[in-house]
């Protein structure tokens, strides 16, 4: 009887010590994301683990979580009984066993499917719904919800039930008064909001200092195809004002052309994430999570 007893104390302690490990995690990367000066660059995993795991399946976000990334980025559609599920494109072609947009099946038809690899080949993995992603997320790792601004109402009632409304990105590529026609200024506080500006685009500079001086994001997340526009150069100064920045390294039209695989496949560092961090880029999002991880831990700008 002593002995089973010391062996559930034993189990409950290494329960309890497992907890407090993902509640530390979760306050450690909530409080680096709000500090915008902070040397450590924060790693979002685009899609996932798609890699070595379906892209947008629970398999690809937990692997994400081993690795020591931040944020995982996730899509969301929605089906025709109104749930929604973790899928990038509108059809089920590209990435299920199934034909059709997700938009025509219910949600039981949905589970019958099966996720295909990136490669193409069908796993045995099936389509998550967004319930289901953020409670294997939760206290764990930041998530970013793309396309979660189009759904937010089905969006915050999901967040709400599973407690995970303070490590949720939500982003909307709309101006201040855009956003705040559309939701209301209420909506800053519900989740953490994130605006996402073309710095290609004339009034780049305005839609950044307009949100700074109202109700100071975050983060800006920052695209560019070319690299000509001055607020490239002024990166530190978006963090002197209380944001971080967000660049995209993924594919080139996003970053002019100093993208993951330039890095990866050809070794260029230099015209690569070099790059990307001598502009003062502190919040990076990847297709190459673990590569991009040894680089920043060798530079000492990743824990």
């Amino acid at each position: 009887m002593r002995i089973k007893i010391i062996g559930i104390l034993t189990l409950l302690a290494s329960q309890f010590c497992y907890a407090q490990q993902i509640s530390n995690e979760i306050e450690t990367i909530s409080k680096l994301l709000f500090e915008p000066k902070s040397k450590e660059v924060l790693v979002i995993v685009h899609r996932g683990d798609w890699r070595n795991a379906p892209e947008n399946s629970i398999r690809a976000i937990e692997n994400t979580i081993k690795m020591g990334a931040d944020m995982v980025e996730i899509d969301i559609q929605k089906t025709k009984d109104g749930q929604l599920v973790l899928m990038h494109d509108k059809t089920l072609n590209r990435t299920t066993n199934g034909k059709g947009n997700v938009s025509d099946f219910t949600l039981e038809e949905i589970k019958k499917l099966y996720l295909k690899s990136g490669i193409g080949i069908e796993t045995h993995h099936r389509i998550p719904t967004l319930e289901e992603a953020m409670l294997v997320a939760k206290g764990r790792i930041f998530v970013n919800i793309d396309k979660g601004y189009n759904h937010f109402d089905e969006v915050y009632k999901i967040l709400e039930r599973t407690g995970t409304l303070k490590q949720t990105v939500v982003k909307s590529g709309g101006d201040y008064e855009k956003v705040t026609s559309e939701k209301g200024k209420a909506f800053f506080n519900q989740v953490v909001f994130m605006p996402v500006v073309n710095l290609d685009k004339p009034d780049a500079a305005t839609i950044i200092s307009d949100y700074t001086a109202k109700m100071k994001p975050v983060a800006f997340e920052l695209v560019f195809n070319s690299d000509t526009s001055k607020i490239i150069n002024q990166f530190s100064q978006i963090k002197n004002t209380g944001s971080r920045v967000w660049v995209n390294t993924l594919w080139p039209s996003l970053n002019a052309s100093h993208h993951d695989d330039l890095a990866v496949e050809e070794g260029n560092l230099k015209d690569s994430w070099d790059w990307i961090i001598a502009k003062g880029v502190n919040m990076i999002q990847t297709d190459r999570p673990q590569e991009l991880l040894q680089y920043l831990r060798k530079n000492k700008l990743h824990r």
